[in-house]
């Protein structure tokens, strides 16, 4: 207990040094150089370092913990950010803050586990009575043997032996003895005997050596000598001189030790980074520093409940015998982690494999040469299919966030603005090794605390701003203020948040008809929610979209297909406040109003609101019980311009030698639609060519407002180029080409073209759900690049330009 009690007042020291230097800063240096020292700046409150939450005009002790309230000045900060702190050089010494950068790269997870080595069960052999008989005498009389194959392993007598060589003798005879002018019929019937007598020893193990010489010999025995099939050590005899055998009977068990596998046990949380064929590195107690190799065979369906653990099979070489069953192993996957949480391992990029035997690794399609099987791909098995650094995901440092149950949060600075930290909630993938991946709220250059960022928030918190580790003390109501951001947003952003509201309300229509909202719909919404990219948005407005995504996805986590209607229906709130608050937040594109209805008796009179895109009052929360309880609370307008009905822009004059590089631009873009109508993603050459033609265009060709606008639709080309560079799948793809056809499209109208080349503006209305989009060819005939085969002609010719 005083061990715990020591550890707090050091961070409220620490804590408090740095609030102290912290207020201090930027005031004036006391040195004797200076002219006069700073005046002492203005106590604003009181608080208590421990519980920020307490603030009073006067000096005194916390109501709470009863330790000394210290004051809080008025500091030259008042432009900072309620979540944001500056720090002095000594501030952040004393703080020991490290600073690193966003980077992309893919981490290695080492992934521990232990086992044992076991026999490969694949190459065992059991040595069983084929016949009645008694053991006349032992040759390996104890197991560890080593045998090769055909070495004799028994003598034994047996009367029904005899009786079969015998039948052997007779038929050879017979058919010895025939002349040629036996009738053929008798001459197949006769040898068809004697292959009979054959097979019946064959069946029995007698071997063709031992079948031809009793046949030439024309002698029988009653003794057979039982030899083995296969090279190996002998690991079990249960035969004993002078015991009867009957059929059946096991004798001797024989171990091909040169493979032997080596059963491992990974815990469930390691699963994901551990995929058939990986590679492992093992070390044995025998051989202490020597690194031993083999390849995962198979992975054990069922979990242990009473370890946690799974078994993981490793099929191991073993050719000089050294590797002994039973030996007990410590071994390491080394797992690459590329974007998604996915491993990559560049041994299997593009490759086939053998689903039963790891080793067996292709270029192309065929079949298992050990097994027989049909190869599959490499990423069948849980592998990433790109090779290229554009895979590589977004890591920080395990130390940099402050981790509070679902919640993730680090601070920002820049050079820009140094010593100025601000704190920032973010969306962390899984955990490889000393690095964290980021799915969301960051981007690569950026720069990190990567150490301090507790005593960051503590100072913060002193400051009494509210704490981005607690919430809940957010004194400015900035989380959950009205701010609007309209002015400021892009329009793509709001073209995005217009497809994720109108899939929400496609949710709202299956519940005020009483229906669950289906598996299909569900599942569009939570595409479109993903596909808000907000790292169009910056500032305060990153936060208070990351504050409404909270809400939303805290919603969007418990609505279920199978799901009850009434906890679908409270699911649904969370999606709809928050969604409510980020179209009054954000705005809305041009066109597209919504309506917000709110019934007071929803939820046991506590009430509850609702987006709808058209109006008459549909409730949600009732459904047919009370469809029209409630009432119309606001409507929010569309304004500004998106997509396809964006206004046709005045044209600028452009020489000619831009236009000519627009044009070129523009056909190097016609392969990625062509791709996309194909139901192809763009490959990598193809999207390198288009940036490589847009790089080329020379914006010093333009001047005054025809500069600025190429530079405004630039900047939203080179978005998409990136996205498309960075994309994992086709529909990732789709998004990245719409931004690049918005920014072309604006520009061809803008600045026109040669005359040489005519392009055929093309618009589909129900793409990216109903909110639409338009795309650029430089032939006619409509190929939809959104929908691809599923829907190639759906759209409509809007221009023709030259």
């Amino acid at each position: 207990m005083k061990k715990q009690i020591l550890i707090c007042l050091a961070l409220v020291v620490v804590a408090g040094s740095i609030g102290f230097f912290a207020g201090n800063f930027g005031k004036k240096s006391s040195h004797a150089s200076d002219p006069a020292p700073a005046a002492e700046a203005k106590i604003k409150f009181w608080t208590c370092s421990m519980h920020p939450q307490i603030q009073q005009s006067n000096p005194g002790l916390c109501k709470i913990c009863a330790m000394e309230l210290i004051p809080v000045r008025d500091g030259q900060d008042q432009n900072l950010g309620p979540r944001e702190l500056k720090l002095n050089v000594a501030a952040a010494k004393l703080a020991d803050v490290e600073i690193v950068p966003v980077t992309r790269r893919m981490p290695v997870m080492n992934v521990r586990m232990v086992g044992k080595i076991e026999f490969d069960e694949s190459r065992l052999s059991y040595i069983t009575a084929r016949f009645p008989g008694r053991i006349d005498r032992l040759y390996v009389d104890y197991t560890g043997v080593s045998v090769k194959k055909g070495d004799h392993l028994a003598s034994i007598y047996s009367p029904e032996l005899l009786t079969a060589q015998q039948a052997l003798v007779q038929a050879k005879r017979i058919v010895d003895g025939m002349s040629n002018n036996v009738v053929a019929s008798m001459r197949d019937r006769a040898e068809t005997t004697l292959q009979s007598a054959r097979e019946k020893l064959r069946l029995w193990d007698l071997t063709p050596e031992q079948i031809a010489q009793v046949e030439m010999s024309g002698q029988t025995s009653d003794h057979v000598e039982i030899k083995t099939l296969m090279s190996g050590v002998v690991i079990h005899k249960k035969a004993l001189h002078g015991v009867y055998l009957r059929t059946g009977d096991p004798i001797y068990t024989i171990a091909d030790l040169s493979q032997v596998w080596v059963k491992l046990d990974a815990y469930e949380s390691d699963l994901q980074w551990i995929h058939y064929g990986q590679e492992v590195e093992f070390e044995t107690e025998a051989y202490p520093g020597e690194k031993f190799t083999g390849r995962i065979n198979f992975r054990d369906p069922v979990l242990n409940p009473k370890t946690r653990t799974v078994k993981v099979r490793v099929n191991v070489s073993n050719k000089d015998g050294r590797l002994k069953p039973d030996m007990f192993v410590r071994a390491v996957v080394k797992s690459r982690i590329a974007t998604g949480g996915r491993v990559m391992d560049p041994d299997f990029a593009g490759k086939w494999i053998s689903p039963m035997h790891p080793e067996i690794v292709s270029d192309k399609p065929g079949q298992c040469t050990v097994c027989g099987m049909d190869l599959v791909p490499a990423e069948s098995l849980g592998y990433t299919a790109a090779t290229n650094s554009t895979v590589a995901p977004l890591v920080i440092p395990a130390s940099a966030p402050l981790i509070t149950g679902e919640r993730a949060v680090v601070y920002v600075t820049s050079t820009n603005t140094p010593g100025i930290f601000a704190g920032r909630e973010i969306t962390l993938g899984p955990r490889a090794g000393d690095v964290y991946l980021v799915n969301e709220g960051l981007k690569e250059g950026e720069l990190i605390v990567a150490r301090g960022s507790f005593k960051i928030d503590s100072a913060i918190q002193i400051l009494a701003k509210p704490s981005m580790m607690n919430p809940e003390h957010d004194h400015s109501d900035h989380a959950t203020s009205d701010q609007s951001f309209t002015e400021n947003t892009p329009e793509e952003f709001k073209g995005q948040l217009h497809a994720a509201t109108k899939a929400y309300v496609a949710i709202k229509n299956n519940l005020s008809s009483d229906k669950k909202p289906g598996a299909s719909q569900i599942q569009r919404f939570k595409q479109a929610l993903t596909a808000v990219d907000m790292s169009l948005l910056e500032g305060d407005a990153h936060m208070a979209w990351l504050a409404d995504l909270k809400l939303i996805n805290k919603g969007a986590k418990s609505i279920t297909a199978d799901g009850d209607i009434a906890a679908t229906r409270k699911a649904f709130e969370n999606l709809s406040n928050g969604l409510i608050a980020a179209n009054k937040k954000f705005g809305r594109i041009k066109d597209s109003p919504v309506y917000i209805y709110h019934c007071p008796m929803a939820f046991d009179n506590k009430g509850a609101s609702w987006l709808q895109d058209e109006e008459g009052l549909l409730n949600p929360y009732f459904g047919s019980k009370m469809l029209r309880c409630g009432e119309l609370k606001g409507t929010i307008e569309g304004h500004g311009n998106a997509g396809a009905e964006e206004e046709k822009p005045e044209s600028a004059p452009a020489p000619r030698a831009f236009r000519e590089q627009l044009d070129k631009a523009i056909i190097a873009s016609a392969k990625l639609q062509s791709a996309l109508a194909a139901d192809k993603q763009p490959t990598e050459a193809e999207v390198t060519a288009f940036a490589k033609a847009v790089a080329t265009i020379d914006m010093k060709l333009l001047t005054g407002p025809g500069h600025m606008d190429w530079m405004k639709q630039l900047k939203g080309i080179q978005t998409g180029i990136d996205r498309m560079q960075k994309a994992d799948g086709i529909a990732a793809s789709r998004v990245g080409y719409e931004s690049v056809s918005i920014g072309l499209i604006a520009a061809l109208k803008k600045f026109g073209g040669t005359g040489t080349q005519p392009f055929y503006i093309y618009h589909c209305p129900m793409a990216f759900e109903d909110k639409g989009a338009s795309w650029l060819q430089d032939k006619e005939g409509l190929l939809n690049p959104y929908f691809g085969s599923q829907m190639l002609r759906c759209g409509k010719l809007q221009e023709t330009m030259k």
